[in-house]
């Protein structure tokens, strides 16, 4: 399965780049065991920071930011399989779970959740 694994990335930081970097970490850490368990992972800054960047954006949460981060996270569902939730307080991740749904998507809350791919 593509699984997105989602959670807090910017929340709880007041734009605090070293913060930022830590929610990123985070959200890696599953990277590697969902790939040993046979999955692809994949987390939505992985593909919207680059562009973000390239587009020109000045600060976090600037017009540019907003315009590629979250609307890239929702492209990118469209051909996940699967979600990760991880824990924290965030309103994208709630949101992405709410379009995964929607979307018929399985939704996992904790790894050991996920099964090996067969």
């Amino acid at each position: 399965m593509l699984i997105l694994i989602a959670g807090p990335y910017r929340s709880g930081t007041n734009d605090d780049p070293v913060l930022m970097q830590q929610n990123l970490s985070n959200l890696e850490a599953l990277a590697l065991p969902l790939f040993k368990k046979g999955h692809v992972p994949v987390i939505g800054e992985w593909l919207a920071l680059p562009l973000i960047k390239l587009a020109g954006s000045a600060s976090t949460g600037d017009e540019i930011w907003n315009e590629i981060q979250y609307p890239c996270a929702h492209r990118l569902l469209e051909k996940c399989d699967a979600i990760l939730r991880i824990e924290g307080a965030s309103q994208g991740a709630d949101n992405d779970v709410k379009i995964g749904r929607e979307r018929g998507l399985k939704i996992y809350f904790n790894i050991d959740e996920v099964p090996d791919a067969e």
